[in-house]
């Protein structure tokens, strides 16, 4: 039995556990396909060859001693490049911190290094993660593994292309707007925005405002609940984090969809302008579900104070984090960015309230909804891969978008409501580029969320 690179994450763990193969062979099998694809895919950036082999035998000794191991014990890993991570050149995609290197790690590096991970290097990601398209001036463009002509999404970009092409196992994300689940669903991996509270962060400069969350990408549904068990638990620096252990988030899963209540929607009642070709595939996976044994209702809760919502905090967050930076550069940041940042110069005390006041009321919008209904079922994005020359798509159907952000209104829209999200592939559009299906649970959900997921992904890989 020959180890591969795409292996699952946990066969490979359990592989690097049993001794079947050293955490340095291991670690050399991902480095040769990073030679191979990364040149034209550029989703690692910062690698660092040496410090990764210098983890990989500790981690080999580790295992000789008889040492306890972590459930990602000898897995190579690269960060995505906005986590801070201690010793290691963190950039955030901007060339104002081309050469910025942490003292700390961010929490989330700390448990991922805590479980045993073998980091080798970083992910690409746009600027400041702003956009779901990955590109910036210190790295260049990341390519869809998929279609190199194509985008491969973000802010977690960089991430979901290294795992589709198997240069990594697994990557960790963030997630304000889709940066989880637009690049999940343009590769054709699996990627978990989870409930507000799962994944605590840590330092931060305000630790109530909640719109993005750190989260777990994998090739299935399984390794993700993997990660998501490293990545989650209370932390006491953070005290808005749930109190469920990590533990209680691994596999295995056993759910079905027998008697799944599922709504379903291809636009949220014509709130979504969706490409023909999603919508194609998000119906595909709704009858999938029926088959498998889901009652599946055309239904959906009204998201539509959601873009408001949205817009606002978002371009609060920015102007807040951003605004003394762009201030002392007017010129260093990308138009898109700058421009959201000074929106946010505009905002009065009364529209930032309003804007939670908003956010309250779809919070109480999805309790009601998920008395009724298990899941909602939906596009994650609302186009398939575009060019990864454009920055963002202008129209869709003929329809032109209003600005940066109008095209991933599927993904952001269910950010301000809290409640976990997943995109799990779903099929490809005729030209064979990947689309996901997103799966929405209520807050605090996600271990039924990642059972639902995996049934989903069963019922496909079996032909239901």
């Amino acid at each position: 039995m020959t180890i591969t690179v795409d292996w699952p994450a946990c066969d490979q763990a359990e592989a690097v556990r049993r001794r079947e193969i050293s955490a340095r062979e291991l670690l050399d099998l991902h480095l040769q396909r990073i030679a191979a694809l990364n040149p034209r895919l550029n989703a690692i950036v910062s690698l660092d060859e040496e410090r990764a082999r210098a983890g990989a035998a500790a981690a080999d000794d580790h295992l000789a001693r008889g040492y306890p191991v972590g459930p990602l014990h000898g897995l190579p890993f690269a960060v995505k490049d906005t986590h801070d991570v201690a010793g290691w050149r963190t950039t955030y995609g901007s060339p104002l911190f081309a050469d910025h290197v942490p003292d700390r790690d961010d929490l989330v590096v700390e448990r991922i290094r805590r479980a045993g991970a073998v980091l080798l290097g970083r992910t690409n990601v746009p600027e400041f993660a702003a956009g779901s398209h990955t590109f910036n001036r210190v790295f260049g463009t990341t390519r869809n593994p998929r279609d190199p002509s194509r985008s491969a999404g973000g802010s977690s970009g960089g991430a979901a292309a290294a795992l589709a092409s198997g240069m990594v196992p697994l990557a960790d994300g963030s997630d304000m707007g889709g940066s989880l689940r637009n690049p999940a669903s343009f590769c054709g991996v699996v990627g978990l925005r989870p409930s507000l509270g799962r994944v605590p962060s840590w330092p931060s400069t305000n630790q109530w405002e909640t719109t993005s969350v750190s989260g777990p990408l994998a090739r299935n549904v399984r390794d993700v609940a993997l990660l998501l068990s490293v990545m989650a638990g209370p932390d006491p620096r953070v005290p808005m984090a749930l109190g469920d252990p990590g533990g209680a988030f691994g596999p295995p899963l056993r759910g079905n969809l027998v008697g799944l209540r599922v709504g379903w929607t291809s636009d949220l009642g014509g709130l979504l302008e969706v490409d023909e070709r999603v919508a194609a595939v998000v119906e595909e996976a709704g009858r999938t579900m029926v088959r498998a044994g889901a009652h599946v209702y055309s239904g959906h809760p009204d998201l539509g104070p959601a873009d408001e919502c949205f817009r606002t905090l978002r371009a609060w967050h920015f102007q807040a984090a951003l605004g003394p930076l762009l201030r002392e550069h007017p010129d260093a940041l990308k138009q898109s960015l700058a421009d959201n940042i000074r929106a946010g110069e505009s905002l009065t005390g009364a529209d930032v309230a309003h804007a939670y006041e908003q956010r309250t009321a779809l919070s109480e919008t999805m309790r009601q909804f998920f008395t009724d209904y298990d899941v909602l079922a939906m596009p994650v994005s609302q186009v398939p891969p575009f060019p990864a020359d454009e920055e963002y798509p202008t129209e869709i159907n003929g329809k032109p978008m209003d600005d940066y952000l109008a095209w991933m209104r599927s993904a952001y829209v269910v950010s301000v409501t809290g409640c976990p999200a997943v995109s799990v592939p779903a099929g490809t559009t005729p030209e064979g580029w990947p689309v996901g299906v997103q799966l929405v649970a209520a807050h605090g959900q996600d271990r039924r969320l990642l059972e639902v997921a995996a049934a989903f992904e069963n019922a496909r890989a079996v032909g239901v």
